[in-house]
């Protein structure tokens, strides 16, 4: 059953109805997605964001995402959404999941390259890391956006569209001090976003970034260091003082996600209340 309501225009009479049906139908609707790094902490937030706009969901984290796969099924159907557990820098993981993307949902329309080893990084001074935690830094954090898009783009280009967000972070603006391999990591995702949108510009595939502030996902705060070292020094250099939410972030992933942002390519959305600019 459809609504319809009558508006009043400025002279006082009732304007043509408008069928609330055909105003609600979801942004991603008959999309399919995959979301690395998607059973916690932000992740779980973009999983979640991505099916309530219509979108179905492959939850690829080295985190089990079943229980999170359950709760989008009860809400948004059965063939909603997804689960896989795998690591992102093994390139075997990487293709088995882009083929059970590809059976479960027959497609693959967006990939959002979240997945990150960060929130239990220890902040240190530069000649403390060990070479062990840099490569693994590396690995995830850079090999593992590469290899998504290196056996996902295909698929995107044969159908001539697409959208990758990779998540790339504001820290790189800012240099933060004391995450050196972490924000290297990050500082690399904004180069490689950049070149890999001239590569797949032809094929109609947007290719963003999206860059969030320090935010206090359930991950991060599990993780007393980094809020002691961060948290209030973050807010005070933000335009909008207070700290930063994964709900923050949903507005800016859905907009790169869908057609609202089909002319836009090589760019970094920064979404961190204003800090980049002190």
């Amino acid at each position: 059953m459809s609504c319809m309501i009558n508006h009043k225009g400025v002279d006082g009479r009732d304007k043509p109805g408008h069928d609330l049906s055909e105003e609600v139908m979801p942004r991603l609707a008959g999309k399919a997605a995959i979301v690395t790094g998607g059973a916690k902490g932000i992740g779980r937030h973009y999983s979640q964001a991505l099916a309530a706009e219509g979108a179905r969901v492959m939850i690829a984290d080295i985190a089990d995402g079943s229980e999170l796969a359950e709760e989008i099924a009860g809400r948004h159907g059965a063939n909603s959404v997804a689960s896989v557990k795998f690591d992102v820098s093994d390139e075997k993981q990487v293709q088995r999941l882009v083929n059970q993307t590809i059976d479960r949902f027959g497609q693959i329309d967006i990939l959002v390259n979240n997945a990150a080893l960060y929130a239990k990084l220890k902040p240190r001074n530069f000649v403390e890391w060990d070479n062990e935690t840099w490569d693994r830094v590396m690995a995830i954090n850079v090999r593992g956006p590469f290899l998504m898009v290196k056996h996902v783009a295909p698929h995107m280009m044969e159908r001539r569209t697409g959208k990758i967000i990779n998540i790339a972070s504001g820290s790189p603006y800012k240099g933060v001090p004391r995450m050196l391999p972490y924000v290297t990591s990050k500082g690399a995702m904004l180069a490689f976003t950049r070149s890999l949108s001239r590569e797949l510009g032809e094929y109609g595939i947007a290719v963003n970034s999206l860059s969030p502030g320090y935010t206090l996902s359930d991950t991060g705060l599990e993780n007393v260091t980094h809020v002691e070292e961060e948290r209030v020094h973050v807010r005070n250099s933000r335009a909008f003082k207070r700290d930063e939410y994964p709900e923050d972030l949903l507005g800016a992933l859905l907009f790169l996600a869908s057609s609202d942002s089909d002319f836009v390519t090589g760019q970094s959305l920064v979404v961190d209340g204003g800090s980049i600019n002190n």
